[in-house]
């Protein structure tokens, strides 16, 4: 199949296009440029934008500038009026006061974009409201509780808490000194002993704490 060609009226009509937006840019583009930027609002084709800025260059209502394979296209600096040096640098000045107002409007946005999301992430009026109901809640609950505990007769004082903490300690430590000694004292036993340790402690009856799922508490 050949490739569809852009008539002569659709030339004209982006060349007029084209003339117009070099002109009010007055900067340099490429096709690529000009069609990624009129595409959208004029619905031009490449081949028309390229076509168009080749008929304008040969008539001599822009310039063309070749860039190894890239040609840029700008229109005639002669059709301008000439700018003195004060008008230059009254433009100059004008673009340096414009420029501090964007970078100043740049900075209020990011501020106003930070508050907003700061906004969004908060809990709403009523939300809050709400949370502050159950928290009411919780708390006076908390404190009937606190109150319960506090009214109570069973309190444990610190020095009665250390006393049963100590004597478990003691128990604990007698407990499995006498179970060392016990293991001692059955090992030598069962090593004349002709029969197995569990028919030794079944005829004695002995009983362990294994026998009971009894676990002798870590030392502290």
């Amino acid at each position: 199949m050949s490739k569809a060609r852009e008539s002569p009226a659709a030339t004209g009509g982006a060349a007029a296009i084209l003339l117009r937006y070099l002109r009010d840019q007055n900067r340099p583009h490429s096709a690529q440029d000009a069609f990624g930027n009129l595409q959208r609002e004029h619905g031009l084709g490449k081949t028309a934008v390229v076509k168009a800025l080749e008929q304008l260059a040969q008539q001599g209502k822009i310039r063309e500038k070749a860039y190894g394979k890239q040609k840029i296209y700008f229109p005639d600096q002669d059709q301008f009026p000439t700018v003195s040096d004060s008008e230059l640098k009254a433009l100059d000045n004008e673009i340096s006061e414009l420029s501090s107002k964007v970078q100043t409007l740049q900075q209020s946005c990011r501020h106003m974009e930070s508050e907003l999301k700061d906004l969004n992430g908060s809990m709403t009026t009523p939300e809050m409201i709400k949370e502050i109901e159950e928290l009411k809640k919780d708390c006076a609950s908390y404190t009937e509780k606190l109150e319960r505990i506090k009214s109570a007769a069973n309190h444990v004082t610190p020095e009665e808490k250390e006393k049963v903490y100590n004597e478990k300690k003691l128990y604990c430590k007698e407990w499995r000194r006498r179970k060392r000694m016990a293991t001692e004292l059955l090992d030598a036993i069962l090593e004349g002993y002709p029969k197995s340790k569990k028919q030794f402690f079944e005829e004695v009856g002995i009983e362990t704490d294994e026998d009971y799922n009894v676990t002798l508490p870590v030392a502290v």
